[in-house]
This record gives structure tokens, sequence and C-alpha cells, in this order.
């Protein structure tokens, strides 16, 4: 593999960390690698990168197990919360920085726009809540010195208590009353980041990774712990066209139910498959702009919750 090429493959696994994780049933799932080249390390080995990242899914498919399931079949009201819809508009803003080939560390700041309706259990109305907030601030390093070619490294970080867990809901019989901690902007806790990944070359013109993280949570906060999650990435790309690169990954992920006194222990946890086509495209000479589309192509869920049927992700990076 050429050594630009395997720069920017190995800026692409880095990536996969960025995103947001799921929590309950609160976000997609998954962990979508949004970019090869959006953070990480650059084709000099080196220097500053900036990402700015946009999400948007709407959770409207109920389901149980691996299952769709029909809200007109409920009754209302009914000994479980039905979940309605979760519409989510969220931002990322990323900065890395390389000193050298090996070494590097990446920062990623979230902002949540998520509205969301439910009736809850006992109830026969719709409750409806709206957050904008700042989520869960990540900070990883990598490291590439375990191979002469640089083709295996290691990612070790934090998911730091920076977002609010103390949302109330807006409207609906349960007006004031406190929204699901899987559905706040924080889960109040600090997360431990540990992955590992492989990349090389198939031919001249495709390339390959496949990365795993872990996401163990060291604490709880207020009654409240997230259940542990492992995501699993593998992905391909086409390098053979000038300023356009066509890519395809598989993002699995299995993450436990939340545990605690204030955590919706039977509806939380699941196994999540998604298949993530998209492009990145050169915009100018350092400004690189991406689009990915994500489809579930497994889902099997703790409980009720609702998941997504796609997600769309837009993006620019810029390096320096």
């Amino acid at each position: 593999m050429p050594p630009r090429h395997a720069l920017l493959v190995a800026t692409w696994i880095a990536a996969t960390v960025a995103a947001p994780a799921a929590v309950a049933c609160s976000s997609c799932g998954c962990s979508l690698s949004s970019d090869w080249s959006s953070q990480g390390i650059s084709p000099s080995g080196e220097g500053f990168r900036f990402d700015f990242r946009f999400d948007y899914f709407n959770q409207d498919q109920l389901r149980s197990g691996r299952h769709k399931v029909d809200r007109g079949s409920l009754e209302i009201p009914n000994d479980q919360e039905i979940q309605q819809t979760t519409i989510n508009r969220n931002y990322a803003l990323g900065f890395d920085y390389s000193p050298n080939r090996e070494w590097g560390v990446n920062v990623q700041l979230p902002y949540y726009n998520r509205y969301h309706t439910t009736i809850a259990a006992g109830d026969t109305e719709v409750s409806t809540s709206h957050t904008q907030s700042i989520g869960d601030v990540r900070v990883v390093g990598r490291y590439l010195g375990l191979t002469e070619d640089q083709s295996v490294g290691m990612q070790l970080g934090f998911k730091l208590a920076t977002g609010s867990f103390d949302n109330n809901f807006i409207a609906g019989p349960q007006q004031g009353e406190p929204l699901d901690r899987g559905l706040q902007p924080g889960t109040g806790t600090t997360d431990l980041l540990v992955g590992a990944f492989n990349f090389g070359a198939l031919s001249r013109n495709w390339d390959y990774f496949a990365q795993g993280m872990l996401q163990q949570p060291l604490n709880s906060r207020d009654g409240f712990r997230p259940g542990t999650g492992f995501n699993l990435n593998a992905g391909f790309r086409y390098v053979g066209i000038d300023h356009v690169v066509p890519s395809i990954q598989l993002n699995a992920r299995i993450e436990g139910r939340e545990s605690g006194p204030n955590a919706d222990v039977e509806n939380s946890g699941a196994s999540l498959v998604y298949l993530s086509p998209g492009v990145n495209f050169q915009i100018a000479d350092r400004l690189h702009g991406y689009v990915f589309a994500q489809v579930p192509v497994y889902q099997r869920v703790n409980g009720l919750q609702i998941e997504p049927r796609y997600t769309v992700t837009l993006g620019v990076y810029y390096t320096m």
C-alpha cells in the first residue's frame, strides 16, 4: 500500500471512536466512520485537522426483540410505555492533532437537538420533550507504532460527563417530570474507551479496515449506569477515482442493559448491525466533504424500543 493511502486508511479507523455511542433508545446504536481522512493522521503524518458533522435520523419504528410492533395492536392505556418518535438532529465538532506519524489525539464535542414523543405507562395522551444541549465530550489517543508499516494500532480514551441529564418533559401528562435517562444529552458517567484496528490493501485501488472498540462505564451517577457497549466496524473503499472516494461499511454494536433505580432496565440494551455506503469528495485544496447513508440489516432490542429506518450523515473537514 502506498504510504499516503495507508495513512488515509488509518485516519478512517481513528474516526470510528468519534461518533456518538448509543445509550438506550436515544441514538442509532452504532459507530459510523464518517470519513477515512476527516480525523487522524494527515498524508504528511502530522498536523491539525478540524471536522464538522451532522447526523439526522428519525426513530419511529417500534420494535421488540427482532420484530416490528404494530402500535395499533396495543391497548391504551398500557402498563408499558409506548414510545412514538424521536427526531434526532445531532452535530459534532472535531479537533485532531498528530505530532508525528505514530501518535495522535482526537477530541469530539457533540451537540444534540432531540424531539421526543411518548405515551407513558398508564397515560392515554402523548407527552413531549425537546432537548437542545451539548453532549458528552470524547478524548481519544491513538498509537500506530506497533508494526513497521503502521497497519496495526491501539486507541485509548475517555467519554467525559459534560452533557446534562436533568431535562424534563415539556408538554402532556408527564410535563415537568424527568425525561428518561437514556434520552438525556449526557449519561452523567465517565466511560473508558479501548480499541484496536488493522488495515491494508486488497489491490491497487481497494483498501480495507477492521476495528473494535469497547466502551466501559467507570461509575454510576444519580441512580443510573449505562450498559457496556462494544462496536465492531469493517469497511472497504475505492481509491481509483480522482477527488472522489466511494466506500461502504458494516457497523455493529452490542450494548448491555442499563442499571440503577433511574434506569429503564427492561427496555434498554440491543444488538444492531448497519450497512453504510458513502462517498468522500474534495471541495478545495485542504477542504473535503462526505455524505453517508446508513440502513439497518439486523436489529434485536430488549423490551420495547424505537429504532430508525435510516440515518443520513453530512460533513466537512479541513486539514492544516
